[in-house]
């Protein structure tokens, strides 16, 4: 493919994408297919002479979008919202092209600095201490990572590093055995998976009526390791939880902290971009260009724009919860904080259970479940921009379609 041909076939590409967008409440939000489905579609081997753009983009709709799960569908309301967006898909268009890995300031001097700089724009976005900046002197900065699940074991690694350099009497193995970990109850698995794949010990603490981990529970933990002679060294604090957004108390959580964790990693994530602020980099070298991105965002969004969206998100899941309040027959489980409503049929859970199910069956809307302390429910997240009030009343429709049948029958 030479310059003229992407030109044309570039050009092509964002129409199909523009109309995708465009027309995408049209689409069911979750496809109808079985494990396997795409074996069929293709070939066992790969081509062996080349094949137009043409061909290519022909089988589009029947090979990928026949078993897509439309994300940005505001009738899609399973997992929480992710951070893309046309700015985005610019940045990342740029950026493939680049193909500029700035894992040193030789390697990519624009996309290491630009790093730097986006780094200290969040952070200043967020309120976050002095100490966070690049720009503090050296002592502050960080890096963009690929997902949470990388911040949270980068994060775990170095802590363990920095905690064992601290024992001189004992070997590093001797340390290793001693380490304990805690995040609470509502913690996201990768920080399990991180615990394991440092090889540390992990204790999943209790939360309050609100799903939040609170300084007393913390603090008694510690001491209670401390008597064991385990090492207290790592807490990964949750600002949003997976399964209710619930937020862990950090204004409790903080003097523990200070007083008795040998090692405190602040970290900030968002999906296909998580902002680790640590004084390490990187695992991997070849690593994408993620700040351009980032930078493309935040010019043609602005701080207002951002802020916009989020409280737009607020409001729309504070109108989905009035709907489903009306409802005698439902109940909220989680207080809604963010853009997610927790609710489920009053009732056990095989019941709640079968509504799911019956829900996933109409396709008509897509959402997902959790388990809290025994208690399973339903989560409705607003997962994108678009979505409007004529969504949120399409989607209460269909499950209270949905439960008018399950009790009746």
């Amino acid at each position: 493919m030479n310059p003229e041909e992407f030109r044309r076939c570039g050009t092509d590409m964002v129409q199909y994408i523009a109309d995708y967008m465009e027309t995408i409440r049209s689409r069911l939000p979750s496809p109808d297919v079985q494990p396997g489905y795409l074996q069929e579609q293709i070939p066992d081997e790969a081509p062996f002479h080349g094949e137009t753009w043409e061909d290519v983009k022909n089988d589009l709709e029947r090979v990928v979008m026949k078993g897509t799960n439309h994300w940005r569908s505001p009738h899609f309301h399973a997992f929480l919202p992710l951070a893309s967006s046309f700015p985005a898909l610019l940045g990342d268009m740029l950026a493939g092209a680049l193909i500029s890995a700035p894992f040193s300031w030789t390697s990519n001097p624009a996309g290491t600095e630009l790093e730097m700089s986006m780094m200290d724009w969040l952070a200043k976005m967020l309120q976050l201490p002095q100490q966070f900046l690049f720009s503090s002197g050296g002592k502050g900065g960080g890096c963009i990572q690929a997902s949470a699940d990388d911040a949270a074991l980068v994060a775990i690694l170095s802590a363990r590093a920095k905690v064992i350099q601290q024992f001189k009497d004992m070997t590093k193995g001797q340390v290793l055995d001693k380490l304990i970990a805690y995040t609470s109850e509502e913690g996201h698995t990768s920080v399990l998976k991180a615990a394991q794949l440092a090889f540390v010990q992990i204790r999943c603490l209790k939360t309050d009526e609100k799903f939040a981990l609170r300084g007393t529970t913390l603090a008694a933990a510690v001491q209670e390791d401390r008597k064991q002679g385990l090492i207290p060294f790592f807490v990964c604090a949750t600002v949003g939880t997976t399964s209710t957004c619930a937020i862990d108390n950090l204004s409790e959580l903080g003097p523990i902290l200070l007083n008795n964790i040998l090692f405190k990693s602040p970290q900030m994530a968002a999906y296909e971009s998580a902002m680790l602020y640590i004084l390490h980099w990187h695992v991997q070298l070849t690593r994408p260009f993620g700040s351009l991105k980032m930078w493309f965002v935040l010019r043609m969004y602005g701080v207002d724009g951002l802020q916009q969206r989020i409280r737009k998100d607020i409001a729309m899941a504070k109108e989905f919860k009035a709907l489903v309040l009306a409802d005698s027959r439902f109940e909220i489980v989680a207080d809604v904080v963010s853009g997610l409503v927790c609710f489920r049929l009053k009732g056990e859970n095989a019941l709640n259970k079968k509504l799911l199910a019956m829900i996933d069956k109409s396709r008509r809307i897509c959402i997902t479940p959790s388990i809290s302390r025994g208690i399973f429910y339903l989560r409705f997240c607003i997962s994108v921009c678009t979505t409007e009030s004529r969504d949120l009343a399409f989607a209460w429709e269909v499950i209270q379609h949905e439960a008018d049948a399950l009790l009746s029958s």
